[in-house]
């Protein structure tokens, strides 16, 4: 079976950060897609930066001050209620960027935005360059505009998914969709944080991963995750995950 094309980039290391030392081709997807000359226009204000898990990126509210290209790893976008409930409403890998907000036309963060799980760092742009490379409406501003069209996607599809499916096939979907932005078949993952990330009770998700387990499609052992048949793991889904592939398959290709 062919990888999800989510879980396919080009690894790139950095050892600290700091501005990029010449400009190669990004392990961030989008910025990969760029042409030569396009990227290496861009690259000399681009900043690499290692990321550590729950490091906070964006603030709810707070202005947008740099855009974040993730390489492998998982970013969460998160949104709390006034009784102090946390629930996640979209996830952001190497497929895309953190801070949608400036593309939409919101200079101020929408839900707080943070490192779910540690990867390959980022790649950071400030506000000021982001802004200008979209106003010259070029193979930058398209790239964008088309992930930002994936992205509105994807959280209309969760938005129906959590109304309609159980907390099973979330669960399936979650770790699929982690999966294939982390690149890995085990990851750090506790029954705590994905109750927070699907907005159910904890006992809940222990119930769905015991039966994940019993059916030999995952193993959770001491806060860590692992996808033992991902096959199954797929069937177990809603139909969520096949539809938000397909829509970056056909944007993103």
């Amino acid at each position: 079976m062919n990888p999800s094309p989510l879980r396919v980039a080009e690894s790139l290391s950095h050892p600290a950060a700091g501005p990029l030392s010449s400009p190669r081709q990004s392990f961030n997807r989008l910025l990969a897609a760029l042409p030569a000359d396009e990227f290496q226009r861009i690259a000399p204000h681009l900043e690499f930066r290692p990321l550590k898990t729950r490091q906070t990126l964006h603030k709810h509210g707070e202005r947008l001050k740099e855009i974040y290209f993730p390489g492998k790893g998982l970013c969460s976008i998160t949104n709390t209620m006034e009784d102090g409930g946390v629930v996640e409403v979209a996830t952001v890998g190497n497929e895309g960027f953190v801070g949608i907000g400036a593309v939409l036309g919101e200079s101020l963060g929408t839900g707080e935005a943070f490192v779910q799980v540690q990867g390959e760092g980022a790649q950071v742009l400030d506000i000021e360059t982001f802004n200008r490379e979209m106003a010259l409406k070029g193979a930058f501003h398209d790239v964008v505009s088309r992930y930002s069209q994936a992205f509105v996607g994807l959280i209309m599809q969760s938005a129906a998914c959590n109304g309609l499916h159980s907390a099973e096939e979330r669960c399936c979907r979650w770790l699929l969709m982690t999966q294939d932005r982390v690149g890995l078949d085990e990851f750090p993952l506790t029954h705590e944080f994905l109750a927070m990330m699907l907005g159910v009770r904890r006992p809940t998700v222990t119930l769905v991963m015991a039966e994940l387990a019993r059916a030999g499609i995952v193993t959770h052992v001491r806060g860590r995750v692992r996808i033992a048949d991902r096959a199954a793991l797929e069937t177990a889904s809603c139909e969520c995950y096949k539809t938000v592939t397909a829509l970056f398959n056909r944007l993103l290709p």
